[in-house]
């Protein structure tokens, strides 16, 4: 079993790729990510109400480890404006914040690393 799963989330593909290293996963992360921002955006879509290009999710990029209960999970929102946001948690998603100097791939990996401060995501003793 792989140490990291990456799950990508793109219109109405979705696709796994399994990685046994962090660096790996979170370098084909970003690589995907950008690939998805290279298409270009998208254009604004008219339903009940208006959404912009930035209020919409042009792809979803999830890292997830191992765990049978709660394995750390993170990933990426590109929007459709090509906007970048990085998040944690699976169902309950938490938009994860940069530090100063941090990209969002940045932000994901301590947050994947146990480094983000967040104690609800740590066993208590």
């Amino acid at each position: 079993m792989s140490a990291w799963k990456l799950t990508i989330r793109h219109g109405s593909e979705v696709d796994h790729e399994a990685f046994e290293d962090l660096d790996a996963a979170i370098g084909e992360l970003r690589a995907r990510a950008e690939a998805v921002r290279a298409e270009g955006p998208l254009e604004e879509v008219s339903g009940l109400r208006d959404f912009d290009p930035g209020e919409q999710v042009h792809a979803r990029l999830e890292l997830a480890g191992k765990g049978l209960l709660r394995p750390p999970t993170a990933g990426i929102d590109v929007r459709g404006d090509g906007t970048l946001v990085a998040y944690a948690g699976a169902v309950r998603r938490e938009t994860l914040e940069p530090d100063e100097g941090e990209s969002p791939f940045d932000a994901v990996r301590r947050h994947l690393e146990g480094g983000d401060g967040d104690e609800d995501d740590r066993e208590e003793d």
